[in-house]
């Protein structure tokens, strides 16, 4: 596999480098560690501070999403690794402007157990925190163990939600559980259609053969719940689409926000096949797609595939939606 790096050691830095000099008017780093990455404005007074992490590998998640009306830093680990809780320790302090910090993430060991010691630190240094994890994989573990859920895509509508919230000053305990509303009623279903290549080895991450798919596989290549014969678009968005609509409890009038996501290396016109199939699901059961994102919110490298993640919708939840943002990889004017 052809792949437009320099040493494989110097990876991380050398994109993280290149997202800083290209978005100096978003983003920067606050101390020597450029693996911290906090909005430019960053703290802001008086505001609740949302920090993420997670793994390289998957732009624009996480990196991608630091900025006005989401997430105000990131702690970036290694391809597929976790970061280290030094990292989040000092991105929460570079964040922390008087309200406490909420840490928004994917449910995964090693960001769990890391986030957990930075909030302990981050006690230490006076600064009140809160976490909500991402756990929207449905395909990780059925509804009666969502806790136990992988978190992927759909954790995009958490960033969005609680960062709105955030924006316009609601308090800590108010933004944590604005997003453990979205976590609640986003599900999310993927397919693969290829492995990712390591940077560190030039070795896939897995094997699947050229004429096979993976349902339900993770992000990181993890296993999913069905591998066999590629089949039609129809035939893919169908596999994924209809256990969402059970798993949500979708009913006739609902309304909901779809996001069709690519998972590195997609073409936007697949994606836009999926779209059309996913309507026709939905609109046959009276569901309404009040809100649509189509293309890469969070990717496997250059895996080939795609996700589709549904949120059920109230009005709140469509609001916060709607409200303005500004990162490197996203506007909502």
């Amino acid at each position: 596999m052809k792949k437009i790096i320099n040493d494989p050691q110097n990876f991380v830095d050398e994109f993280i480098e290149g997202i800083l000099l290209a978005h100096p008017q978003l983003v920067k780093t606050p101390g020597e560690d450029a693996r911290v990455m906090v909005r430019a404005d960053a703290p802001v007074a008086g505001k609740v501070g949302i920090v993420t992490g997670g793994g390289s590998g998957h732009l624009p998640l996480f990196k991608g999403y630091v900025g006005a009306g989401l997430c105000d830093g990131v702690a970036i680990g290694n391809v597929f690794s976790s970061p280290s809780s030094d990292q989040v320790l000092e991105a929460t302090k570079a964040v922390s402007g008087g309200a406490g910090v909420m840490y928004l993430y994917g449910n995964y060991g090693g960001d769990v157990f890391n986030f957990d010691l930075a909030a302990d630190m981050a006690e230490l240094d006076g600064i009140s925190t809160l976490t909500v994890v991402g756990r929207d994989d449905v395909a990780s573990q059925p509804r009666e163990r969502a806790a136990d859920r992988r978190g992927v895509a759909g954790i995009f509508f958490a960033f969005k939600g609680a960062g709105a919230a955030a924006e316009r000053g609601d308090s800590l305990e108010q933004v944590a559980a604005v997003a453990e509303d979205i976590v609640d009623n986003t599900a999310t279903m993927g397919v693969g259609l290829t492995p990712t290549i390591m940077p560190m080895t030039g070795k896939p991450s897995f094997e699947l053969s050229d004429d096979e798919m993976e349902i339900g596989i993770g992000i990181h290549g993890e296993p999913g719940i069905h591998r066999g014969k590629l089949e039609t678009a129809d035939e893919i968005a169908d596999r994924l689409t209809l256990p969402q609509i059970e798993d949500l409890s979708l009913q006739k009038g609902d309304e909901v926000a779809l996001l069709v996501n690519g998972l590195g290396s997609t073409p936007l016109e697949e994606l836009y096949v999926l779209v059309r199939r996913v309507h026709h699901n939905l609109a046959e059961r009276g569901i309404v797609i009040a809100k649509h994102y189509v293309g890469e919110y969070a990717t496997s490298l250059e895996m080939a595939g795609a996700s589709i993640s549904m949120l059920k919708l109230n009005a709140e939840r469509l609001a916060l939606l709607n409200a303005p943002a500004r990162t490197p990889f996203f506007q909502e004017i």
